[in-house]
């Protein structure tokens, strides 16, 4: 079964890190675009980094630029979002996701996903 499973979601204190891991079963993520997506509650899902696999090009969200870092691993065909600095803006549900090559920002999103995880909830409180 097609799938993308997600791990590492939590709760944290401002100033923290996390690392979410989303591993993917039955398709080789490595011939995909990857992207993180999240959706605070009372907002729209937007589109938080992705990585291209064309040439590994990395393109992150302003508010997340030089905190968060989106990365793969071939051998494992997992990806990871490393989240440091978490501030309580971060809290939403986080989704990872697979589809495409190229990572195509349209309107807040990333378009072309084609696969994606259940989502799994980070929580920044003090």
């Amino acid at each position: 079964q097609l799938q993308l499973v997600e791990s590492g979601g939590g709760s944290v204190q401002p100033g923290g890190s996390l690392r979410l891991s989303c591993a993917a079963s039955e398709f080789t993520l490595d011939y995909y675009a990857i992207a993180w997506f999240r959706q605070a509650p009372g907002k729209e899902r937007e589109g938080v980094s992705c990585i291209s696999a064309t040439d590994g090009s990395t393109y992150y969200k302003d508010s997340v630029k030089g905190r968060f870092t989106i990365s793969r691993d071939k051998d494992k065909n997992t990806m990871y979002l490393q989240m440091n600095n978490l501030k309580p803006e971060d809290t939403a549900v986080y989704y990872c996701a697979a589809g495409g090559v190229m990572c195509t920002y349209y309107k807040d999103t990333y378009e072309g996903m084609e696969y994606w995880g259940k989502g799994m909830l980070v929580t920044v409180s003090s």
